[in-house]
């Protein structure tokens, strides 16, 4: 997919770190990455990470000074694929809900490249009634969504939330620019 012009969306979870090894699959894969950080994923992986990985500046903040004539959120959304890995069930939410109160949320609210979402989170919060809402709606809507896989959660318990294993999120995403799932719209 060599030229493939990716957006990485990084949310909140311990999974972030697992990121990182995606944007080295991406750019091994040739595509060009960008990389959009909530400030809770910056909590777990810094943005100087993804921007050495990415080879490309990382935005983090909604009102930081723009390195494009256009807003960060309108820059960041031109791109071939959307890939939110890992996806909180709070940005879950907020994608379902149409809420843009952040640079990650903005730009997927503005992009209109195909989007893969990969969720990580407590067996509990993926299992919740609300979050299964906030999927199907989504998947009613054309976003790609790569399922959590079973196992030990960093929380200590064990069920569905870890994040699904990278070359699953990878082919979900390539296979969205090839015009398969993935043509929705947050």
């Amino acid at each position: 997919m060599d030229g493939t012009r990716v957006l990485l969306c990084v949310t909140g979870s311990i999974a972030a770190y697992k990121a990182c090894e995606l944007v080295r699959m991406f750019k091994k894969a040739g595509c060009g990455v960008r990389v959009a950080m909530t400030r809770s994923a910056c909590e777990f992986v810094t943005p100087l990470t993804f921007a050495t990985l990415s080879r490309n500046p990382v935005g983090v903040e909604m009102f930081d000074a723009a390195r494009d004539w256009r807003p960060d959120h309108i820059a960041l959304a031109d791109a071939d694929v959307a890939v939110v890995a890992p996806c909180t069930a709070n940005v879950l939410a907020k994608l379902a809900c149409g809420i843009a109160d952040d640079l990650v949320t903005s730009t997927l609210l503005a992009t209109s490249a195909p989007i893969v979402a990969a969720p990580a989170m407590n067996c509990g919060m993926w299992d919740n009634a609300a979050t299964a809402a906030n999927v199907a709606a989504l998947r009613g809507r054309g976003v790609a969504i790569v399922p959590p896989a079973e196992g030990e959660l960093a929380c200590g318990t064990s069920g569905r939330g870890r994040l699904a294993a990278l070359e699953d999120i990878f082919a979900a995403a390539m296979e969205a620019v090839r015009g398969g799932a993935g043509k929705g719209r947050a």
